[in-house]
């Protein structure tokens, strides 16, 4: 895959939030929350300041995206914007429906995480209609022109480290191997799922071509482009655990697994429970698994030896970002963007803001999230 991405250093973004924070007033309490449709809460918190920021997350059932609704919704609050934070319990028609409302409502940005990136095309040209600004939220939405900036991590460089990791823990350049591997994918509609498998692979593709690494289930995609085939639909955890109960009852009654490629946490965990209900044992017996995001029951599994790394994208620093590139939108200023050639969504190549992932092992749990704040240390059991 042809790529350029050109990243600015995260101290760059961190500074100018805090420009975003020291213009921010303090607010009222105002109006009591009033709950919404799924389950959402919208606040009035100084609409007169900034106007009506809508939210749209896919839902409350994976840690980071309460995470990342929470920490947004702070940030705008505080910068003196009307919020409206909805999740959609990764419904699509629930999704489209909360934001037509904000639409309706008088929204001036919206800031969607998507749940299908195909499938908000028309909502989001109602928007564009009425001028309302379209941040996809580390989620690319496709197939539609409204949309008109894009806020990730480095999702390649995420799968590239997983590769990586993999690659330098089985010492694949020196060892003879084989190795035995099984691949995992994210959810076929979401369009991050293709750049973490295309960054892995590409490390690690040329080791399954030369024998080095063998895939006794035989879910090994010859290409990038076939990764939907291996797939876990709404990066269910238990949809994990059965696919990999599967691939050992059928492939591994008389061998063992070596190394598990997981795109995410939630994939990991399930497959981590699927090794332990298959008689795994943490230590010698355990295979290397991978993982995405530090989720506090995956960043405890490391401790335990269960998983041997996580990519962990701060996502304190996207929701810093996306702030500040709502401000910017709402005064008239150039939004900051530092790719404007990676991410064509089939319509247009979006303007993109790139930030940097970094490997998290039992090593440096203590050093990259406790001591940054991210988990406290009781969190962990530290």
């Amino acid at each position: 895959m042809s790529r350029t991405t050109k990243l600015v250093a995260l101290t760059a973004a961190a500074s100018l939030t805090l420009g975003l924070a020291a213009c921010a007033s303090e607010r009222d309490p105002g109006t009591s929350p009033t709950t919404a449709g799924g389950g959402a809460t919208t606040t009035a918190g100084g609409g007169e300041a900034g106007g009506l920021i809508g939210i749209a997350m896919p839902t409350r059932s994976l840690e980071r995206w309460n995470n990342d609704g929470k920490h947004l919704d702070e940030l705008l609050k505080k910068a003196g914007y009307e919020t409206s934070l909805q999740y959609a319990d990764n419904k699509v028609d629930q999704q489209i429906s909360q934001i037509e409302t904000m639409v309706n409502s008088g929204a001036k940005v919206l800031v969607v995480a998507s749940i299908d990136g195909e499938a908000l095309g028309n909502a989001l040209e109602a928007a564009a209609a009425k001028g309302i600004k379209v941040i996809a939220y580390d989620r690319l939405i496709n197939g539609t022109e409204a949309v008109d900036y894009y806020a990730t991590f480095d999702n390649y460089k995420v799968g590239t480290l997983q590769g990586e990791f993999v690659k330098e823990q089985l010492k694949l350049d020196s060892e003879a191997g084989p190795f035995t591997l099984e691949p995992f994918a994210g959810s076929p509609d979401d369009n991050n799922a293709k750049f973490f498998f295309s960054g892995a692979w590409d490390v690690l593709l040329p080791f399954v071509e030369s024998g080095k690494l063998v895939v006794p289930s035989g879910k090994s995609p010859k290409t990038n482009d076939d990764w939907k085939s291996i797939g876990i639909q709404g990066w269910e955890t238990a949809k994990a655990q059965s696919e990999m109960d599967n691939r050992l009852n059928a492939n591994y009654q008389d061998k063992k697994v070596d190394v598990v490629l997981s795109p995410n946490d939630s994939l990991a965990l399930g497959i981590e429970q699927s090794l332990e209900s298959n008689g795994y044992k943490p230590g010698a017996d355990w295979p290397l698994v991978t993982g995405q995001d530090a989720d506090k029951a995956n960043v405890i599994n490391m401790l335990a030896d269960k998983q041997a790394m996580t990519v962990w994208k701060d996502t304190r620093t996207l929701g810093d970002q996306v702030a500040l590139m709502v401000d910017q939108i709402v005064k008239g200023q150039t939004v900051e963007v530092n790719d404007t050639e990676t991410y064509d969504n089939g319509k247009k190549v979006v303007p993109s803001f790139l930030l940097a992932p970094q490997v998290v092992t039992k090593d440096t749990v203590k050093s990259a999230l406790v001591e940054s704040g991210f988990y406290k240390a009781s969190d962990l059991g530290l």
